[in-house]
Protein backbone atom coordinates (compact mmCIF):
# COMPACT_ATOMS: atom_id res chain seq x y z
CA UNK A 1 0.00 0.00 0.00
CA UNK A 2 2.10 3.12 -1.23
CA UNK A 3 1.38 6.19 -2.49
CA UNK A 4 3.14 7.83 -5.50
CA UNK A 5 5.44 10.72 -5.01
CA UNK A 6 3.11 13.29 -6.85
CA UNK A 7 -0.30 12.14 -4.87
CA UNK A 8 2.26 12.73 -1.71
CA UNK A 9 3.00 16.29 -2.43
CA UNK A 10 -0.37 16.83 -3.40
CA UNK A 11 -1.63 15.82 0.08
CA UNK A 12 0.85 17.38 2.50
CA UNK A 13 3.57 19.53 0.52
CA UNK A 14 1.15 22.48 -0.66
CA UNK A 15 1.24 24.37 2.82
CA UNK A 16 5.13 23.48 2.69
CA UNK A 17 5.96 25.75 -0.25
CA UNK A 18 3.76 28.63 0.98
CA UNK A 19 1.36 28.54 -1.26
CA UNK A 20 -1.63 30.29 -0.51
CA UNK A 21 -5.25 30.05 -1.50
CA UNK A 22 -6.19 31.75 -5.34
CA UNK A 23 -8.30 34.99 -4.55
CA UNK A 24 -7.50 35.02 -1.09
CA UNK A 25 -6.16 38.61 -0.16
CA UNK A 26 -2.56 38.38 1.37
CA UNK A 27 -0.86 40.63 3.99
CA UNK A 28 1.09 42.24 1.09
CA UNK A 29 -2.49 43.61 -0.55
CA UNK A 30 -4.04 44.37 2.75
CA UNK A 31 -1.19 45.71 4.87
CA UNK A 32 1.76 46.11 2.56
CA UNK A 33 4.55 48.48 1.82
CA UNK A 34 2.60 51.88 0.75
CA UNK A 35 -0.96 50.40 1.89
CA UNK A 36 -2.92 53.09 4.56
CA UNK A 37 -3.39 49.99 6.82
CA UNK A 38 -0.89 49.32 9.30
CA UNK A 39 -0.06 46.10 9.16
CA UNK A 40 -1.73 43.70 11.80
CA UNK A 41 -0.58 42.66 15.47
CA UNK A 42 -1.09 38.82 16.79
CA UNK A 43 -1.67 37.96 19.78
CA UNK A 44 -1.37 34.42 20.71
CA UNK A 45 -2.64 32.74 24.05
CA UNK A 46 -1.66 28.95 24.97
CA UNK A 47 -2.79 27.33 27.87
CA UNK A 48 -0.88 23.58 29.00
CA UNK A 49 -3.13 20.62 29.26
CA UNK A 50 -6.64 22.33 28.82
CA UNK A 51 -8.94 19.74 27.73
CA UNK A 52 -11.58 19.59 24.23
CA UNK A 53 -14.41 20.52 27.21
CA UNK A 54 -12.63 22.80 29.16
CA UNK A 55 -14.22 26.36 27.72
CA UNK A 56 -18.11 27.39 27.93
CA UNK A 57 -18.85 27.24 24.41
CA UNK A 58 -17.47 24.12 24.31
CA UNK A 59 -19.27 22.78 27.38
CA UNK A 60 -17.47 23.21 30.17
CA UNK A 61 -18.84 21.89 33.34
CA UNK A 62 -18.99 23.80 36.75
CA UNK A 63 -16.78 26.53 35.82
CA UNK A 64 -17.61 29.65 33.96
CA UNK A 65 -15.42 31.20 30.59
CA UNK A 66 -17.64 34.88 29.84
CA UNK A 67 -14.61 36.08 28.04
CA UNK A 68 -13.56 33.33 25.89
CA UNK A 69 -17.27 32.54 25.11
CA UNK A 70 -17.45 36.83 24.26
CA UNK A 71 -14.82 36.09 22.27
CA UNK A 72 -15.97 33.55 20.46
CA UNK A 73 -19.27 34.98 19.69
CA UNK A 74 -17.26 37.68 18.35
CA UNK A 75 -15.19 35.57 15.89
CA UNK A 76 -14.87 32.12 14.85
CA UNK A 77 -14.56 28.90 16.94
CA UNK A 78 -12.84 26.01 15.40
CA UNK A 79 -13.95 21.95 16.08
CA UNK A 80 -11.50 20.55 14.56
CA UNK A 81 -8.45 22.04 15.54
CA UNK A 82 -5.26 20.22 16.15
CA UNK A 83 -1.82 20.54 17.54
CA UNK A 84 1.26 18.43 16.38
CA UNK A 85 1.66 16.31 19.38
CA UNK A 86 0.35 15.20 22.37
CA UNK A 87 2.79 16.59 24.60
CA UNK A 88 4.72 20.02 25.73
CA UNK A 89 7.50 20.53 24.36
CA UNK A 90 6.93 19.27 20.13
CA UNK A 91 3.80 20.76 20.54
CA UNK A 92 5.31 24.00 20.79
CA UNK A 93 8.28 23.20 18.66
CA UNK A 94 5.54 23.01 15.76
CA UNK A 95 3.46 26.32 16.43
CA UNK A 96 6.28 28.75 16.43
CA UNK A 97 8.39 26.73 13.53
CA UNK A 98 4.96 25.63 11.49
CA UNK A 99 6.42 21.96 11.55
CA UNK A 100 5.84 18.44 12.79
CA UNK A 101 7.67 18.31 15.82
CA UNK A 102 9.96 15.47 14.28
CA UNK A 103 11.36 17.37 11.18
CA UNK A 104 12.66 19.36 13.57
CA UNK A 105 14.06 16.71 16.09
CA UNK A 106 12.05 17.79 18.74
CA UNK A 107 9.03 14.67 19.60
CA UNK A 108 9.84 14.40 23.45
CA UNK A 109 9.31 16.67 26.31
CA UNK A 110 12.50 18.25 27.48
CA UNK A 111 13.78 18.02 31.26
CA UNK A 112 16.14 20.00 32.98
CA UNK A 113 17.95 17.25 34.24
CA UNK A 114 18.77 16.52 31.00
CA UNK A 115 17.01 14.61 27.95
CA UNK A 116 16.77 11.03 28.34
CA UNK A 117 15.87 10.11 24.56
CA UNK A 118 19.15 11.95 22.17
CA UNK A 119 21.67 8.83 22.22
CA UNK A 120 24.63 10.88 23.51
CA UNK A 121 22.77 12.51 26.50
CA UNK A 122 23.86 16.08 25.51
CA UNK A 123 21.41 18.89 26.23
CA UNK A 124 18.95 20.12 23.01
CA UNK A 125 16.96 22.54 22.23
CA UNK A 126 15.54 24.16 19.56
CA UNK A 127 18.11 24.83 16.66
CA UNK A 128 19.64 28.26 15.91
CA UNK A 129 19.05 27.84 12.35
CA UNK A 130 15.16 27.60 12.23
CA UNK A 131 13.30 30.06 12.06
CA UNK A 132 10.30 31.03 14.25
CA UNK A 133 7.20 32.96 14.16
CA UNK A 134 8.76 35.91 16.19
CA UNK A 135 11.73 35.88 13.82
CA UNK A 136 9.78 35.94 10.40
CA UNK A 137 7.63 38.42 11.89
CA UNK A 138 10.73 40.77 13.35
CA UNK A 139 11.88 41.26 9.81
CA UNK A 140 8.67 43.05 8.97
CA UNK A 141 9.28 45.38 12.00
CA UNK A 142 7.31 44.03 14.46
CA UNK A 143 8.01 44.12 18.60
CA UNK A 144 8.11 40.21 19.64
CA UNK A 145 7.07 39.28 23.44
CA UNK A 146 7.21 35.98 25.01
CA UNK A 147 5.72 35.67 28.53
CA UNK A 148 5.26 32.30 30.11
CA UNK A 149 6.21 28.92 29.27
CA UNK A 150 8.84 28.39 26.99
CA UNK A 151 10.19 24.58 27.32
CA UNK A 152 12.29 24.27 23.76
CA UNK A 153 15.04 24.72 25.94
CA UNK A 154 16.65 25.96 29.02
CA UNK A 155 20.23 27.09 28.15
CA UNK A 156 20.74 30.29 27.12
CA UNK A 157 21.25 29.95 23.23
CA UNK A 158 17.68 28.35 23.23
CA UNK A 159 16.01 30.68 25.33
CA UNK A 160 13.28 32.96 23.48
CA UNK A 161 15.69 36.01 23.20
CA UNK A 162 17.69 34.14 20.78
CA UNK A 163 15.24 33.44 18.69
CA UNK A 164 13.32 36.25 17.48
CA UNK A 165 11.63 37.30 20.91
CA UNK A 166 12.80 40.82 21.88
CA UNK A 167 11.40 40.42 25.61
CA UNK A 168 10.94 37.18 27.59
CA UNK A 169 9.66 36.93 30.63
CA UNK A 170 8.89 33.41 32.05
CA UNK A 171 9.24 29.50 33.53
CA UNK A 172 11.66 27.92 30.84
CA UNK A 173 9.99 24.11 31.45
CA UNK A 174 7.09 23.53 33.07
CA UNK A 175 5.91 24.52 36.42
CA UNK A 176 6.36 21.21 38.31
CA UNK A 177 9.79 20.29 36.87
CA UNK A 178 11.27 21.44 40.73
CA UNK A 179 13.27 19.65 43.39
CA UNK A 180 10.02 18.87 45.47
CA UNK A 181 8.68 16.54 42.58
CA UNK A 182 12.15 15.49 41.51
CA UNK A 183 15.37 15.92 43.12
CA UNK A 184 17.69 15.72 40.27
CA UNK A 185 15.86 18.84 39.42
CA UNK A 186 17.59 22.37 40.24
CA UNK A 187 14.95 24.76 41.92
CA UNK A 188 12.51 26.25 39.40
CA UNK A 189 13.94 30.08 37.54
CA UNK A 190 11.75 32.68 36.78
CA UNK A 191 13.40 34.31 33.82
CA UNK A 192 13.42 37.79 32.56
CA UNK A 193 15.18 38.36 29.44
CA UNK A 194 17.84 35.31 30.13
CA UNK A 195 18.61 36.19 33.83
CA UNK A 196 16.52 33.99 36.21
CA UNK A 197 15.21 36.57 38.85
CA UNK A 198 13.78 34.16 41.05
CA UNK A 199 13.70 31.03 42.07
CA UNK A 200 10.48 28.65 42.79
CA UNK A 201 8.34 31.45 42.19
CA UNK A 202 5.02 31.92 44.09
CA UNK A 203 2.78 30.46 41.66
CA UNK A 204 -0.02 31.29 42.83
CA UNK A 205 0.78 34.63 40.72
CA UNK A 206 2.08 33.03 37.49
CA UNK A 207 -0.93 33.53 35.45
CA UNK A 208 -1.41 37.29 36.88
CA UNK A 209 2.40 38.50 36.12
CA UNK A 210 2.20 36.96 32.95
CA UNK A 211 -1.15 38.97 31.42
CA UNK A 212 0.93 41.85 33.30
CA UNK A 213 3.88 41.78 31.44
CA UNK A 214 1.82 41.20 28.55
CA UNK A 215 -0.40 44.42 28.78
CA UNK A 216 3.07 46.55 29.77
CA UNK A 217 3.90 44.99 25.90
CA UNK A 218 0.71 45.58 24.29
CA UNK A 219 0.50 49.35 25.64
CA UNK A 220 4.48 50.25 24.94
CA UNK A 221 4.42 48.45 21.07
CA UNK A 222 0.33 49.86 20.10
CA UNK A 223 2.23 52.38 17.90
CA UNK A 224 3.54 49.92 15.84
CA UNK A 225 3.01 46.19 15.03
CA UNK A 226 4.08 43.48 17.66
CA UNK A 227 3.46 39.99 18.06
CA UNK A 228 2.60 38.41 21.53
CA UNK A 229 3.00 35.12 22.81
CA UNK A 230 1.40 34.54 26.18
CA UNK A 231 2.02 30.62 26.78
CA UNK A 232 0.05 29.91 30.55
CA UNK A 233 1.88 27.39 33.09
CA UNK A 234 -1.59 26.68 33.71
CA UNK A 235 -3.80 24.57 34.01
CA UNK A 236 -0.66 21.90 33.73
CA UNK A 237 -0.55 20.81 38.08
CA UNK A 238 0.16 21.77 40.36
CA UNK A 239 -2.49 24.04 40.16
CA UNK A 240 -2.69 27.75 41.80
CA UNK A 241 -4.88 30.73 41.72
CA UNK A 242 -4.61 34.13 43.22
CA UNK A 243 -6.69 34.62 46.31
CA UNK A 244 -9.24 36.27 44.38
CA UNK A 245 -10.40 33.40 42.12
CA UNK A 246 -9.67 30.90 44.72
CA UNK A 247 -13.00 28.86 45.66
CA UNK A 248 -14.69 30.80 43.10
CA UNK A 249 -15.50 27.56 40.51
CA UNK A 250 -18.60 24.42 41.78
CA UNK A 251 -15.67 22.59 40.14
CA UNK A 252 -12.86 23.24 42.57
CA UNK A 253 -9.47 24.16 42.14
CA UNK A 254 -9.06 23.17 38.07
CA UNK A 255 -12.03 24.82 37.59
CA UNK A 256 -10.45 28.32 39.34
CA UNK A 257 -7.32 28.53 37.44
CA UNK A 258 -9.47 27.98 34.49
CA UNK A 259 -11.28 31.59 35.20
CA UNK A 260 -8.21 32.83 36.07
CA UNK A 261 -6.59 32.35 32.24
CA UNK A 262 -10.72 33.36 31.40
CA UNK A 263 -9.83 36.77 33.16
CA UNK A 264 -6.67 37.19 31.35
CA UNK A 265 -7.91 36.38 28.20
CA UNK A 266 -10.65 39.61 29.15
CA UNK A 267 -7.54 41.96 30.24
CA UNK A 268 -5.73 41.66 26.95
CA UNK A 269 -8.68 42.14 25.10
CA UNK A 270 -9.56 45.13 27.42
CA UNK A 271 -6.05 46.72 26.71
CA UNK A 272 -6.28 46.19 22.84
CA UNK A 273 -9.54 48.13 23.29
CA UNK A 274 -7.74 50.97 25.24
CA UNK A 275 -5.02 51.59 22.97
CA UNK A 276 -7.37 51.37 19.69
CA UNK A 277 -5.86 48.62 18.00
CA UNK A 278 -8.84 46.06 18.56
CA UNK A 279 -9.67 45.94 15.22
CA UNK A 280 -6.24 45.69 13.77
CA UNK A 281 -5.13 42.69 15.79
CA UNK A 282 -6.04 38.72 15.15
CA UNK A 283 -6.30 37.23 19.25
CA UNK A 284 -6.00 32.92 19.09
CA UNK A 285 -6.88 31.13 22.17
CA UNK A 286 -5.86 27.39 22.22
CA UNK A 287 -4.24 24.42 24.43
CA UNK A 288 -1.04 22.49 23.82
CA UNK A 289 -2.59 19.25 24.00
CA UNK A 290 -5.14 17.37 25.84
CA UNK A 291 -5.76 17.10 29.65
CA UNK A 292 -3.91 15.00 31.92
CA UNK A 293 -6.98 13.20 33.45
CA UNK A 294 -5.23 10.50 36.03
CA UNK A 295 -4.70 14.46 37.71
CA UNK A 296 -8.88 13.53 38.01
CA UNK A 297 -10.29 16.85 39.28
CA UNK A 298 -6.78 18.79 38.90
CA UNK A 299 -6.93 17.77 35.31
CA UNK A 300 -9.48 18.81 32.95
CA UNK A 301 -11.77 16.94 30.25
CA UNK A 302 -11.86 16.11 26.51
CA UNK A 303 -15.18 15.36 26.48
CA UNK A 304 -16.74 13.49 24.09
CA UNK A 305 -13.70 12.97 22.76
CA UNK A 306 -11.26 9.73 23.95
CA UNK A 307 -8.64 9.67 25.99
CA UNK A 308 -6.11 12.56 26.71
CA UNK A 309 -2.36 13.90 27.35
CA UNK A 310 -0.29 11.64 25.96
CA UNK A 311 -1.92 9.62 23.57
CA UNK A 312 -2.76 10.10 19.63
CA UNK A 313 -6.40 9.71 20.07
CA UNK A 314 -8.50 13.43 20.00
CA UNK A 315 -8.22 13.52 23.30
CA UNK A 316 -4.81 14.32 22.98
CA UNK A 317 -4.63 16.04 20.16
CA UNK A 318 -7.90 17.96 19.38
CA UNK A 319 -8.03 21.62 21.19
CA UNK A 320 -10.28 24.14 21.92
CA UNK A 321 -9.29 27.50 19.35
CA UNK A 322 -10.81 30.42 19.30
CA UNK A 323 -9.97 33.40 16.86
CA UNK A 324 -11.08 36.84 17.11
CA UNK A 325 -10.61 39.91 15.13
CA UNK A 326 -13.42 42.08 14.63
CA UNK A 327 -14.31 43.30 11.00
CA UNK A 328 -12.28 40.65 9.44
CA UNK A 329 -13.47 37.54 10.97
CA UNK A 330 -17.34 36.80 10.72
CA UNK A 331 -18.63 37.09 13.99
CA UNK A 332 -20.40 33.70 15.89
CA UNK A 333 -18.94 31.90 13.11
CA UNK A 334 -17.88 28.19 13.28
CA UNK A 335 -15.39 26.23 11.36
CA UNK A 336 -15.14 22.60 11.20
CA UNK A 337 -12.45 22.27 8.88
CA UNK A 338 -9.44 20.10 10.04
CA UNK A 339 -6.62 23.41 10.87
CA UNK A 340 -3.47 23.20 13.10
CA UNK A 341 -1.29 25.21 15.34
CA UNK A 342 1.56 24.56 12.54
CA UNK A 343 -0.63 26.72 10.23
CA UNK A 344 -0.39 29.93 12.11
CA UNK A 345 3.51 30.68 10.84
CA UNK A 346 2.29 30.44 7.66
CA UNK A 347 -0.67 32.66 7.66
CA UNK A 348 0.76 35.18 9.96
CA UNK A 349 3.63 35.39 7.22
CA UNK A 350 0.78 36.26 4.43
CA UNK A 351 -0.91 38.51 6.74
CA UNK A 352 2.03 40.58 7.96
CA UNK A 353 3.40 40.46 4.05
CA UNK A 354 6.63 38.65 5.80
CA UNK A 355 9.05 36.13 3.84
CA UNK A 356 8.38 32.86 4.81
CA UNK A 357 10.99 30.39 6.18
CA UNK A 358 13.81 29.49 3.59
CA UNK A 359 13.80 25.87 4.72
CA UNK A 360 10.27 23.49 4.68
CA UNK A 361 7.80 23.82 7.00
CA UNK A 362 4.32 21.80 6.63
CA UNK A 363 2.21 24.28 8.34
CA UNK A 364 -0.90 25.76 5.68
CA UNK A 365 -1.75 29.49 5.22
CA UNK A 366 -5.28 28.79 6.94
CA UNK A 367 -7.01 32.51 6.47
CA UNK A 368 -9.62 31.45 4.14
CA UNK A 369 -11.02 29.10 7.12
CA UNK A 370 -10.12 31.91 9.42
CA UNK A 371 -12.01 34.82 7.60
CA UNK A 372 -14.66 32.04 6.53
CA UNK A 373 -14.12 32.72 3.08
CA UNK A 374 -17.66 30.67 1.04
CA UNK A 375 -16.38 27.37 0.18
CA UNK A 376 -12.79 27.09 2.10
CA UNK A 377 -11.86 23.69 2.85
CA UNK A 378 -8.90 22.30 5.15
CA UNK A 379 -5.96 22.76 3.03
CA UNK A 380 -4.70 18.99 4.19
CA UNK A 381 -5.39 16.31 2.43
CA UNK A 382 -4.00 14.14 5.23
CA UNK A 383 -3.29 14.99 9.32
CA UNK A 384 -0.29 12.78 10.88
CA UNK A 385 -0.80 12.09 14.69
CA UNK A 386 2.98 10.97 15.98
CA UNK A 387 3.69 10.70 19.26
CA UNK A 388 7.66 10.41 19.77
CA UNK A 389 8.57 8.90 16.59
CA UNK A 390 6.31 7.04 15.71
CA UNK A 391 3.24 7.68 13.17
CA UNK A 392 0.38 6.16 15.17
CA UNK A 393 -2.42 6.94 13.38
CA UNK A 394 -3.93 9.58 9.88
CA UNK A 395 -6.77 11.52 9.24
CA UNK A 396 -7.89 12.26 5.72
CA UNK A 397 -11.18 14.35 6.04
CA UNK A 398 -13.58 12.57 8.46
CA UNK A 399 -11.63 9.17 8.62
CA UNK A 400 -9.14 8.23 10.67
CA UNK A 401 -6.67 5.00 10.44
CA UNK A 402 -5.19 3.99 13.49
CA UNK A 403 -2.15 1.86 13.22
CA UNK A 404 -1.53 -0.89 15.75
CA UNK A 405 0.10 0.95 19.18
CA UNK A 406 -0.27 0.59 22.66
CA UNK A 407 -1.45 3.74 24.82
CA UNK A 408 -2.56 4.90 28.24
CA UNK A 409 -5.74 5.03 29.65
CA UNK A 410 -7.73 5.23 32.79
CA UNK A 411 -10.30 2.41 31.19
CA UNK A 412 -13.35 3.91 33.18
CA UNK A 413 -11.82 4.49 36.60
CA UNK A 414 -11.43 8.01 37.86
CA UNK A 415 -8.65 9.98 38.00
CA UNK A 416 -7.01 11.45 41.51
CA UNK A 417 -8.45 13.66 43.81
CA UNK A 418 -6.97 17.23 45.40
CA UNK A 419 -3.81 16.68 43.30
CA UNK A 420 -2.99 12.97 43.07
CA UNK A 421 -1.54 11.36 40.72
CA UNK A 422 -3.69 7.79 39.43
CA UNK A 423 -1.49 5.02 37.61
CA UNK A 424 -2.64 4.53 33.83
CA UNK A 425 -2.96 1.25 32.85
CA UNK A 426 -1.58 -0.27 29.77
CA UNK A 427 -3.58 -1.18 26.34
CA UNK A 428 -3.41 -1.61 22.70
CA UNK A 429 -5.19 -0.55 19.81
CA UNK A 430 -5.00 -2.58 16.70
CA UNK A 431 -5.44 -1.22 13.08
CA UNK A 432 -8.67 0.67 13.31
CA UNK A 433 -10.90 3.03 11.08
CA UNK A 434 -12.99 5.67 12.45
CA UNK A 435 -15.88 7.90 11.13
CA UNK A 436 -15.05 11.12 12.98
CA UNK A 437 -18.07 12.85 11.89
CA UNK A 438 -20.76 9.76 13.01
CA UNK A 439 -17.95 8.91 15.59
CA UNK A 440 -16.06 11.47 17.76
CA UNK A 441 -15.65 9.79 20.58
CA UNK A 442 -13.42 6.78 18.48
CA UNK A 443 -15.75 3.94 19.46
CA UNK A 444 -16.36 2.10 16.70
CA UNK A 445 -13.93 0.71 14.22
CA UNK A 446 -15.20 0.20 10.45
CA UNK A 447 -12.06 -1.03 9.22
CA UNK A 448 -13.96 -4.30 7.51
CA UNK A 449 -16.43 -1.54 6.19
CA UNK A 450 -14.10 0.44 4.36
CA UNK A 451 -10.92 -1.48 2.94
CA UNK A 452 -10.28 0.76 0.24
CA UNK A 453 -10.42 3.62 2.76
CA UNK A 454 -7.74 2.10 5.17
CA UNK A 455 -5.59 1.41 1.87
CA UNK A 456 -5.77 4.74 0.46
CA UNK A 457 -5.12 6.42 4.29
CA UNK A 458 -2.06 3.66 5.07
CA UNK A 459 -0.44 4.97 1.61
CA UNK A 460 -0.55 8.44 2.68
CA UNK A 461 1.21 7.27 6.00
CA UNK A 462 3.65 5.47 3.75
CA UNK A 463 4.46 8.54 2.13
CA UNK A 464 5.05 10.69 5.07
CA UNK A 465 7.25 8.05 6.91
CA UNK A 466 9.57 8.03 3.65
CA UNK A 467 9.49 11.89 4.86
CA UNK A 468 9.83 11.47 8.51
CA UNK A 469 10.40 8.54 9.49
CA UNK A 470 8.04 5.69 11.85
CA UNK A 471 10.06 4.16 14.79
CA UNK A 472 7.78 1.68 14.58
CA UNK A 473 8.41 0.60 11.44
CA UNK A 474 12.08 1.67 12.04
CA UNK A 475 12.34 4.10 9.44
CA UNK A 476 14.28 7.56 9.89
CA UNK A 477 12.49 9.43 7.51
CA UNK A 478 14.56 11.79 4.69
CA UNK A 479 13.31 14.72 6.12
CA UNK A 480 14.41 15.27 9.58
CA UNK A 481 16.51 18.35 10.58
CA UNK A 482 18.66 18.29 13.36
CA UNK A 483 17.66 20.20 16.47
CA UNK A 484 19.88 22.20 18.52
CA UNK A 485 22.56 21.01 20.94
CA UNK A 486 25.15 21.97 23.79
Amino acid sequence: MSINRRDFIKAVGLGALGLSFPGVVGGEELFGEGSSNKKPNFVIIFTDDQGYSDVGCYGARGFSTPNLDRMASEGVRFTDFYVAAPSCTPSRAALLMGCYPQRVSLPYVLFPSGPEWTKDKTEVGINSSEQTIAELLKGRGYSTGCFGKWHLGHHREFLPTRHGFDEYFGLPYSNDMRPQNNAKYPPLPLVDGEEAVEYDPDQRYLTRRYTERAVKFIEKNSGGSFFVYLAHSMPHVPLYVTEGFSGESEQGMYGDVIMEIDWSVGRILETLKEQGIDDNTLVIFTSDNGPWLSFGDHGGSARPLREGKETTFEGGMREPCIMRWPGKIPAGSVCGEVAATMDLLPTFVNLAGAQMPDKRIDGKDIWPLISGRVGAKSPHEAFFYYRGWALEAVRSGKWKLHFPHGYRTLSGREGGSGGKYVDYEQRKIGLELFDLERDIGETNDVSAQYPEVVKRLAGLADGMREDLGDSTKGVEGKGRRPCGRV
